[in-house]
């Protein structure tokens, strides 16, 4: 505990913690046994916590999150260092480095009118990189990650196709694709029905649900509402109101397993009425 207590203050002190962690002789075993593909699910969840904190309003909690996920930033800058590929200041520097350069109306002697014009700005000096880089592909769609969460990537893919003016103009045509993609699903949900081995009527089945999540999104997008967020939301209410059904069952003297679907619909449209 002495030790701790004389750790240099801020950041410092926090790459010593983790150096110590890793330390091959004297740190923790599972530290030391992690991998950058290991660790990155954590990474992953770490972001989604501090989402979740911000979508509730805790601060407390924002601060603990926002530590969690710098941690993560530690620790994958650590493993890198311990391999001689770089540091947690080349971390630092590369992204220091990347605000200025893309901020060239802050730090320079450029303008932008508005956050819209800041999005296209931000979206053609991506590309004047990538391209200064040596990458060969010149899609409107190029360097959008295959690692993000597909909802993400899908409004992004989105976003660059309108970015070359395909897109709809305006929501109602983007509901209509909706209704379209939805009796699409219907059809093949028949098809399996018809013929619950047939692989391809699967196959068939999957690729229409996925039609209809991508148009959701595309709606979501038009709507200037997010994706995540709003599923999150979506999740919340679900888990509140089977909560409340459980509890109110319970208080009836019954439980949900023993109830038909009509009788906890019943509850279910209970609870619907007392959020009202």
């Amino acid at each position: 505990m002495a030790e701790v207590l004389n750790l240099p203050p801020g950041i410092a002190g926090l790459l010593e913690i983790m150096a110590r962690l890793r330390d091959r002789e004297r740190g923790c075993p599972w530290d030391i046994e992690q991998t950058f593909a290991s660790i990155v699910p954590y990474t992953i969840e770490e972001a989604y916590e501090v989402a979740d904190a911000v979508d509730r309003g805790d601060l407390d909690a924002l601060k603990d999150e926002l530590g969690d996920l710098l941690l993560q930033v530690v620790f994958h800058a650590r493993m890198a260092q311990e391999q001689d590929a770089f540091a947690f200041d080349d971390v630092v520097a590369a992204i220091s480095d990347k605000m200025v350069r893309r901020h060239p109306h802050v730090f320079g002697e450029a303008s932008v009118e508005d956050a819209d014009a800041q999005t296209v700005a931000w979206e053609e000096q991506k590309r004047r990189e990538r391209q200064a880089a040596g990458e060969a592909d010149t899609s409107a769609l190029a360097g959008i990650a295959r690692g993000l969460p597909e909802w993400q990537r899908a409004v992004k893919l989105q976003k660059r196709a309108a970015s070359v003016g395909f897109d709809w103009p305006a929501p109602t045509p983007v509901i209509a694709k909706l209704h379209e993609e939805i009796e699409e699903v219907r059809v093949e949900f028949d098809a399996v029905a018809a013929a619950p081995d047939d692989a391809a009527a699967r196959d068939r089945l999957e690729e229409e649900i996925g039609d209809v999540l991508f148009v959701c999104a595309n709606l979501a997008r038009h709507a200037k509402v997010d994706v995540g967020a709003a599923l999150r939301r979506a999740n919340l209410k679900f888990e509140r109101r089977f909560r409340a059904m459980e509890l109110q069952a319970a208080q009836d003297g019954m439980a949900l397993p023993e109830l038909s679907l009509e009788a906890q619909d019943g509850y279910w449209n209970r609870v619907k009425a007392e959020e009202r």
